[in-house]
């Protein structure tokens, strides 16, 4: 027997029986779970029986009676929901789900393998461009040390130079020996090819065949007494033993794995991957997750977690060991192998060395979290202090647990940008951050004007926030319908007196306390009082109001930068005849750059929505 609302119970009643994917909605319309079903019917139906929400302290429980509403996406086979579900997770990013911890973006080491003299860099993102990726790896300080060994041992190149062979003169980096300079033809396309191949081996876990290679040609160039290049040779290879020390080879099959185990702790979980590179393992990684309550089992939190990370990752071995089995294991295979292109198994292994490695990886998880854990609750007592410290100084009535930030950032009056930021309880909100583009002053600097209209839009939205009428499904903005526990202008008695204005003009004198920072010896002025405030130099107090200051002033100059380039491209596209907003933006929408547009032939600029043949010689020829 159901226990659902009438409304949810329409929606079960008609629900199909085909695999596909369900978003969960609470009442304002938000979505707070995505799930997947071979049998959408089932699945969903099972939510609302009075077991389930007899579970009070559950966490489907919980979710359960939040859900106002149901949609379904229909497909046409479990593989293409477990691809939906993993889109929609992304894009929703559902309170109920398991998550990957932090909104961002791990780096990877890019190979630019598609050029004819590939550089490596590191990236946040993958582009299928045709390059070579390596990782994600989570400590990108980790990563760039690593690559700067490497270096030694396989020069690279680094500049934007158009290669050819024939500059009169190399980089620097090619007298320290970190490049070799194809640019001036000391090694030929083929040679500095074969070197990145090297390269991508050894991360790969190749390192002994490389090692082995480069020392039988470094005792050739010593029997032919080339020392000098024998040296060389030497250099790398110790370059190159340099990193192997810290891989621990595990088989001598030269196998390729994942080991992934996790461990959890009041609501706390973190997961562990070794990465198994020719039976070496060759780095690893731990992952922190979100939304993995004690009733969750520990099958599901493996299944999600494995769906997340692969999504994003570089490569997928022939074999991934797990500590347990788990629901969906077969489809999961079925995934992996349509991304690596050849076979993948998920194994759980009972007994031998492939046991130890799950049990070492579940040792290292358990280590790590307990350590995150020291460090989030150290960090906590940071924030807490900080906050009482400011509260003490500044005479409030409690601790500030909202603080607004707002920054101006202008050149010479060109694209004035206003920034605010956000930290609840010391930590930045910064999916509340928020930019302005300054409108009513244009042509000159005048920061105490931009400040006024940043705050006076900001205030103006909360007043229309309390005006506006509770509508179903309709939730106010928190950005602007929450008032701050303290706001903070960069700047010293001019800015604050601004913000005073600012805040009297809508009746908020006493509600929001607000005070200016001067960077210079970073006073405290705050209204009525003719003398700064000076909190003691080495207070978490301090260190968190320079952090949020900084973090203003950051985000300001970021956008106002990006508004610059932005405008000079415009210039240059307004300044060709024939050429209006419309047809700019139309322009950078199809190219995406002005570089682009440039490089676009006669047709393809044709090839636009409202641009004619003529109009794309005329371009073309002014650009």
């Amino acid at each position: 027997m159901s226990i659902a609302s009438p409304r949810i119970q329409n929606i079960l009643d008609s629900l199909p029986t085909r695999p596909g994917v369900y978003l969960m909605k609470n009442d304002r319309g938000e979505v707070i779970y995505v799930g997947k079903a071979v049998n959408l019917r089932s699945r969903v139906r099972s939510y609302f029986q009075p077991s389930t929400l007899a579970q009070k302290h559950s966490k489907t429980a919980r979710m359960v009676e939040q859900v106002a509403d149901i949609d379904i996406i229909v497909v046409d086979s479990e593989l293409e929901a477990l691809l939906t579900e993993i889109n929609l997770i992304k894009a929703h990013k559902p309170h109920y789900n398991i998550r990957l911890k932090d909104d961002k973006r791990y780096p990877y080491i890019k190979v630019h393998w598609a050029d004819p003299y590939p550089k490596v860099t590191v990236t946040r993102r993958m582009v299928n461009d045709g390059s070579r990726y390596f990782g994600p790896y989570t400590n990108v300080s980790a990563v760039y040390q690593t690559l700067d060994v490497l270096r030694k041992a396989f020069p690279y190149l680094t500049c934007d130079r158009n290669i050819d062979g024939n500059d009169e003169r190399a980089c620097l980096y090619y007298d320290i020996k970190l490049c070799n300079a194809p640019c001036i033809g000391a090694v030929s396309q083929e040679e500095y090819r074969a070197t990145i191949q090297s390269l991508m081996d050894f991360l790969q876990g190749k390192s002994d065949e490389i090692v082995e290679r480069l020392q039988a040609r470094m005792w050739q160039a010593a029997e032919q007494m080339d020392y000098e290049k024998a040296a060389r040779l030497r250099d790398q290879i110790q370059a190159m033993q340099q990193v192997t020390q810290r891989q621990k080879v595990v088989s001598s099959a030269n196998t390729d794995q994942d080991v992934i185990a996790f461990a959890r702790e009041n609501g706390d979980a973190a997961v562990q991957i070794f990465f198994i590179r020719n039976g070496r393992i060759v780095g690893k990684e731990h992952y922190v997750l979100e939304g993995t309550g004690a009733d969750e089992d520990e099958a599901g939190v493996m299944a999600d977690f494995l769906k997340q990370f692969y999504d994003k990752a570089a490569e997928v071995p022939p074999e991934v060991l797990l500590p347990h089995e788990i629901e969906e294991a077969e489809i999961i295979e079925h995934w992996l192998r349509s991304k690596r292109g050849n076979k993948v198994v998920l194994k759980v292994p009972r007994r031998g060395m492939k046991r130890q490695l799950v049990q070492l990886a579940a040792e290292n998880a358990v280590e790590t979290l307990a350590l995150l854990r020291a460090q989030w609750e150290a960090d906590t007592l940071k924030q807490e202090t900080a906050l009482q410290e400011i509260q003490n100084a500044l005479g409030l009535e409690r601790p500030p647990a909202r603080i607004e930030c707002f920054d101006i950032s202008n050149t010479q009056g060109t694209a004035i940008s206003a920034s605010r930021v956000v930290f609840v309880n010391g930590v930045p909100r910064k999916s509340e951050y928020r930019k302005f583009n300054i409108r009513t002053v244009q042509g000159h600097a005048d920061d105490y004007a931009s400040m006024k209209e940043a705050l006076d839009r900001r205030f103006r939205r909360w007043q229309d926030a309390q005006n506006e009428p509770d509508l179903p499904g309709k939730k106010p903005d928190p950005t602007w319908s929450i008032l701050p526990d303290l706001l903070i202008v960069d700047g010293g008695k001019g800015q604050l007196g601004v913000a005073v204005e600012v805040l009297e003009s809508y009746g908020l004198t006493g509600r929001v306390p607000v005070v200016g920072l001067a960077k210079q010896h970073e006073e405290l002025f705050v209204p009525g009082r003719s003398r700064s405030i000076m909190l003691p130099r080495r207070s978490q107090g301090l260190y968190l109001l320079q952090r949020i200051r900084d973090e203003a002033h950051r985000f300001a100059i970021t956008h106002q930068r990006q508004r610059r380039v932005r405008m000079g491209v415009a210039s240059q596209l307004d300044s060709i005849p024939g050429i209006g907003p419309t047809r700019r933006r139309a322009l950078l929408k199809h190219f995406g750059s002005l570089d682009a547009i440039r490089e676009a032939s006669v047709e393809q600029i044709a090839a636009v929505p409202g641009i004619s043949r003529e109009l794309a010689e005329t371009i073309k020829a002014e650009l």
